[in-house]
């Protein structure tokens, strides 16, 4: 008898393994019906590193979200360079361990001094874009959010500390993923190791101190396809003919990545030990700055040239200058564009027709097969596929049937 339940029980287990793992034929099959848009790709999957997450979201009668998730191609341990979609997790771990020192007089706004104690480090004392002329930690969260700003990330990884920060992407089960670089410092092996120290101020006097760190640990990942194209070009712009090696750099699979979206928009879904240590105001914070437009931005203040409305919204607009964003519609996303990958993890709401998706897609071109020489098919291939995939998921989603009308007010910002 004990033998019969124990077959039954690994049997239902099984069962509901199968019953969990994404559909693989919605995204290809909708491809497929429009090939004028997707058959370049469809018949490159392989060529143009494309992976794709796509999440429904129901809503019960009570307003309660449910969930379920179609892939193409999906294959988290087929390394692509996630660029500045590592940004997110880190602006929600600085406010997560801000909230967990809970010092007296420590906030968001505080002055935040960054010092320099090792080599190539570099000290941040002022900051001309926000409204005081001082850095703070909530400046530098609307910097990342708004324009992806390189060198305000380099201050959360600093304020946080490499080793915090991957145990972090650990306990909240980001298993495929880890972060170790800063970005556009040309950070080595060794200095991405030591983060500097760090003091925050209210009305001049100092609440916080924190000294440099050192992360001795290297967070290795069984990760394939981390050899790419046939040659790069050396941080002293020379051709080198080999493979550019990808193997020490930052990773964050698509499946984390979206579950980060996850666990952000819908923490009420979560026990609460699972969900991210924030404030009410935290979520409204990431919440705004994820959806608003750069030009809506007085501090900082962006031209309008340099960043359009839709600069960074690469799923659904694929960041076209020319088109007038539709007032209906918010996007709330990270993307990321490095090395010829065009990577975007995105919430799409539409608040008149009540629509609301997730969307995550990465998408690669690199013709000539050399790396770091700034010649990748972005305008060409990488941005209209975003902007395609986005609007054929969209335009699905007006036409699908659902039993609860969502209430989407929580997503209403200010701006």
């Amino acid at each position: 008898m004990v033998r019969f339940l124990t077959i039954c029980i690994l049997i239902c287990m099984t069962m509901n393994a199968v019953a969990q793992q994404n559909d693989t034929l919605l995204l290809e099959k909708l491809m497929r019906g429009r090939p004028e848009l997707f058959s370049g790709i469809l018949n490159h999957p392989q060529k143009n590193q494309v992976q794709i997450l796509y999440t429904q979201i129901d809503r019960d009668k009570n307003n309660v979200p449910h969930f379920k998730t179609y892939s193409y191609n999906l294959d988290d341990l087929h390394y692509f360079f996630p660029a500045s979609t590592v940004k997110l997790p880190t602006v929600i771990f600085a406010l997560e361990k801000l909230n967990e020192l809970n010092i007296k007089g420590l906030s968001k706004q505080s002055t935040m001094i960054t010092g320099a104690d090792f080599t190539k480090q570099t000290k941040v004392e002022r900051d001309s874009s926000s409204a005081s002329g001082l850095p703070s930690l909530e400046h530098y969260i609307k910097k990342i959010l708004l324009v992806s700003d390189n060198d305000a990330y380099n201050r959360l990884y600093e304020f946080v500390g490499r080793a915090e920060i991957n145990q972090r992407l650990q306990k909240h089960g980001l298993t495929t993923s880890r972060i170790l670089n800063r970005y556009a410092v040309r950070d080595t092996e060794e200095t991405s190791r030591h983060t500097n120290p760090v003091t925050f101020y209210q009305h001049g006097q100092p609440v916080y101190t924190q000294p440099g760190k050192f992360d001795p640990e290297n967070y290795p990942l069984n990760l394939s396809n981390t050899l790419m194209g046939k040659a790069y070009m050396d941080s002293s712009d020379r051709y080198v003919e080999r493979p550019f090696n990808m193997a020490n750099k930052n990773a964050f699979s698509l499946t984390d990545q979206q579950s980060v979206m996850k666990k952000l928009l819908f923490p009420e879904i979560f026990p609460a030990s699972e969900r991210f240590h924030l404030k009410e105001d935290d979520y409204r914070l990431i919440y705004t700055y994820l959806s608003k437009y750069p030009t809506e931005s007085d501090y900082p203040h962006y031209d309008p040239a340099e960043f359009w409305p839709l600069y960074a919204k690469f799923l659904f607009y694929g960041a076209d200058k020319a088109t007038v964003p539709l007032s209906n519609v918010r996007v709330f996303n990270k993307y990321g564009d490095s090395y010829g990958f065009i990577i975007d993890n995105a919430y799409i709401v539409d608040f008149e027709n009540r629509v609301e998706f997730m969307l995550s897609a990465v998408v690669q071109s690199n013709e000539d097969g050399v790396f770091n020489d700034d010649k990748y098919e972005y305008k060409e291939v990488c941005y209209p596929f975003m902007k395609n995939l986005g609007q054929e998921i969209y335009q699905y989603e007006l036409k699908r049937k659902r039993e609860y009308v969502p209430d989407l007010s929580k997503f209403i910002m200010k701006y």
